[in-house]
């Protein structure tokens, strides 16, 4: 963005953000990313009665998430506030194990079966955490809580069962 702004003139803004969930995620069994995976397996096994789901890893590594409406929230927040040619990072400023979001989405679908972790399998990158600070200086903050957010894309995965197939 910064060598378009200044050959261009123009005024664009570069937003990174962390990981993403929410409505309209993509919940097939193989090619989706942890949050929408994790309602997707713990709904089938609540519904199934599976006793234990099984988890890659030790569940030790931590993340950031962020609702995907924050994001929204963030770039119409920055293209009435800022004007500038440093990237903007798009998070919480949060992070939470692997474990607790997998224990936190379980609670969420109502799942009350055992997670087990399987440690022969990898952990991945042990810490994604973005520094929010220039966003949080500009004024801006997440309103969506964890929580809350896995609620509505958990409603969101039982309202629209063909985004599951995708």
């Amino acid at each position: 963005c910064e060598f378009l702004n200044r050959q261009y003139g123009t005024d664009y803004i570069s937003v990174m953000p962390t990981n993403l969930y929410g409505p309209n995620d993509n919940y097939h069994p193989t090619h989706s990313h942890v949050v929408p995976a994790l309602i997707r397996r713990f709904h089938e096994a609540k519904v199934n009665g599976v006793e234990s789901v099984t988890c890659w890893g030790d569940g030790s590594p931590l993340r950031e998430f962020l609702y995907v409406d924050d994001l929204a929230n963030l770039c119409v927040f920055l293209m009435n506030n800022y004007s500038g040619n440093e990237t903007v990072n798009a998070g919480t400023g949060k992070e939470l194990t692997i474990k607790e979001l997998t224990e936190l989405v379980a609670k969420v679908v109502g799942y009350t079966g055992e997670i087990k972790w399987d440690t022969t399998k990898p952990n991945g990158t042990p810490r994604k955490l973005l520094d929010v600070s220039k966003a949080t200086n500009l004024g801006w903050t997440y309103k969506t809580e964890l929580e809350d957010g896995l609620r509505l894309s958990y409603e969101d995965f039982l309202n629209n069962p063909m985004r599951a197939e995708r």
